[in-house]
């Protein structure tokens, strides 16, 4: 009983942040010198339990020097294991088969009921998405601390050696980018970060600098700033429902009224963002530029042409 009910409390611990004493003993049905006894026996085995007195005092679990067991329900071993195989075959290099790994163990130990239903999850899966670029976890893991910390970071790139303060990272799936200030520059930038080399932290920290939303900043550097010829094309239909459509790398997408929304993408020729829009099927109307419209008129009437023959 003591085995058990010491898993018990590990498991209220890992609940949420904060329990008392009282709360602890009632919810174990036990008295608070057994769960003195028993948070005692669960920092022997290394879960650093902390506690704190006074009014408004308890346990709460911190972390350790080292990872130790956890204890998953079986919603959480299920969203963990289908998340390892998504990883596995994902796009930071080395994570692929650390997920392996962590997926063989949870495996190993899973019951046969959960391990049935993560197999039918996976056996109903299939992705469409090809290969990412492959980043460094190393960099990934670097560039995180150094937003998170403030600290400005150095690294070459393929026009020059860039320092920069990071702000965050944002990934669309396929790419990996960061978005930060470039002290030379002194603007913002986006940066892809299979293009970095020698990413390295300064001791230099900075203050935060007001920013834009770091996905609409990366989007529009994506979507847009490469291309020469940008449009904005009205569409009658849900923002909602478009933009489940038009990937974020690809434009995106303004709500307007009345049943409309706004479709902002770019590419090198009007005739690819007039062939992109008339794929999506929907009533539009061609706000900016004039030119667009020249363009998808001739591009209908090759179309007609082609029906003719």
């Amino acid at each position: 009983m003591t085995a058990e009910r010491v898993l018990r409390l590990l498991a209220l611990l890992q609940r949420r942040a904060s329990w008392t004493a009282t709360e602890l003993a009632a919810e174990l049905g036990v008295t608070d010198r057994s769960i003195r006894r028993d948070v005692e026996r669960l920092r022997a085995l290394g879960y650093p339990v902390h506690a704190t007195g006074g009014v408004g005092g308890g346990y709460q679990l911190g972390a350790g020097a080292r990872l130790p067991p956890l204890l998953l329900d079986d919603d959480e071993a299920i969203a963990t294991a289908v998340s390892l195989r998504l990883a596995s075959t994902g796009t930071v290099a080395g994570a692929g088969e650390a997920a392996l790994r962590a997926l063989t163990k949870l495996d190993q130990v899973m019951p046969p009921r959960l391990r049935a239903e993560v197999r039918a999850v996976h056996g109903a899966t299939e992705t469409l998405a090809g290969p990412g670029v492959q980043i460094d976890a190393e960099v990934l893991v670097t560039l995180a601390r150094a937003c998170r910390d403030a600290v400005r970071v150095r690294f070459g790139y393929p026009d020059a050696e860039r320092t920069v303060e990071p702000v965050r990272l944002v990934t669309t799936g396929r790419r990996w980018y960061l978005m930060a200030w470039d002290v030379d520059r002194d603007a913002w930038r986006t940066f892809r970060l299979d293009r970095m080399r020698a990413v390295a932290p300064t001791t230099w920290r900075f203050h935060p600098r007001e920013h834009p939303d770091p996905a609409a900043f990366v989007q529009r550097a994506v979507a847009e700033s490469p291309y020469r010829h940008t449009a904005r094309i009205r569409l009658r239909a849900d923002a909602t429902e478009v933009r489940e459509r038009v990937p974020p790398q690809v434009g995106r997408v303004e709500d307007d009224r009345g049943g409309w929304c706004v479709l902002v993408c770019a590419a090198d020729t009007l005739e690819a963002i007039a062939v992109h829009t008339a794929r999506l099927g929907y009533e539009a109307e061609i706000l900016e530029p004039p030119e667009l419209r020249a363009a998808a008129t001739a591009f209908a009437a090759r179309l007609a042409a082609l029906g003719r023959r």
